[in-house]
């Protein structure tokens, strides 16, 4: 699939777990004013539209190839006769699944309580690369729409996280420069 398809979107019926084999894909909402805001971005080797297993369909959400992606498609039936021959793929199942939800249960803690600065902070905390303390391949649109702003916005928060000596940006690059000051300024509520 090339990028900038769009996988699946509101109103789309249909019970498919979908399992990314390469590429990644980017689930997101749009709001009624056409404001974007990020739920995830899927890498290889983890599945996405699991909603419509549990009941809860793919309301109101989008799912893009944001690279060319290849998937494979899991009915629910092929799911659920899959975890009765191999009851340990539910538990995984499940386990990722409880995983995501306490995911988006800190970004929503996050969105309810933390400053602007505070979730980009833990953003970039969260993408940096441990090796080189980098995070590549973000723009600051996407970082916006990851944390529930306007670029603009963002941008300004990341000025100011930069004056402060925090980190440096570049295109589609951001290093950090002090650690233990950029965790500070993330578990700030």
């Amino acid at each position: 699939m090339p990028n900038g398809r769009v996988v699946f979107e509101p109103e789309t019926t249909g019970e498919g777990l979908f399992l990314l084999k390469g590429g990644r894909i980017q689930l997101y909402r749009i709001s009624p004013e056409g404001k974007k805001f990020i739920i995830d971005t899927v890498e290889p080797g983890t599945f996405f539209g699991e909603m419509s297993f549990i009941g809860q369909g793919m309301y109101g959400t989008f799912a893009e190839a944001l690279e060319p992606s290849s998937f494979c498609v899991m009915s629910r039936r092929d799911l659920e006769a899959l975890i009765m021959r191999t009851p340990m793929v539910g538990i995984r199942f499940m386990n990722a699944s409880a995983g995501r939800l306490e995911e988006a249960e800190i970004r929503l803690e996050d969105l309810a309580f933390k400053s602007l600065a505070g979730r980009l902070a833990s953003l970039i905390l969260q993408q940096t690369d441990e090796t080189n303390k980098t995070v590549a391949g973000l723009t600051h649109n996407e970082m916006a729409e990851t944390v529930g702003t306007s670029r603009e916005t963002a941008t300004q928060a990341l000025n100011d996280l930069k004056s402060r000596g925090l980190i440096s940006i570049w295109r589609k690059r951001i290093d950090i420069l002090d650690i233990d000051g950029l965790i500070d300024v993330a578990e700030t509520y």
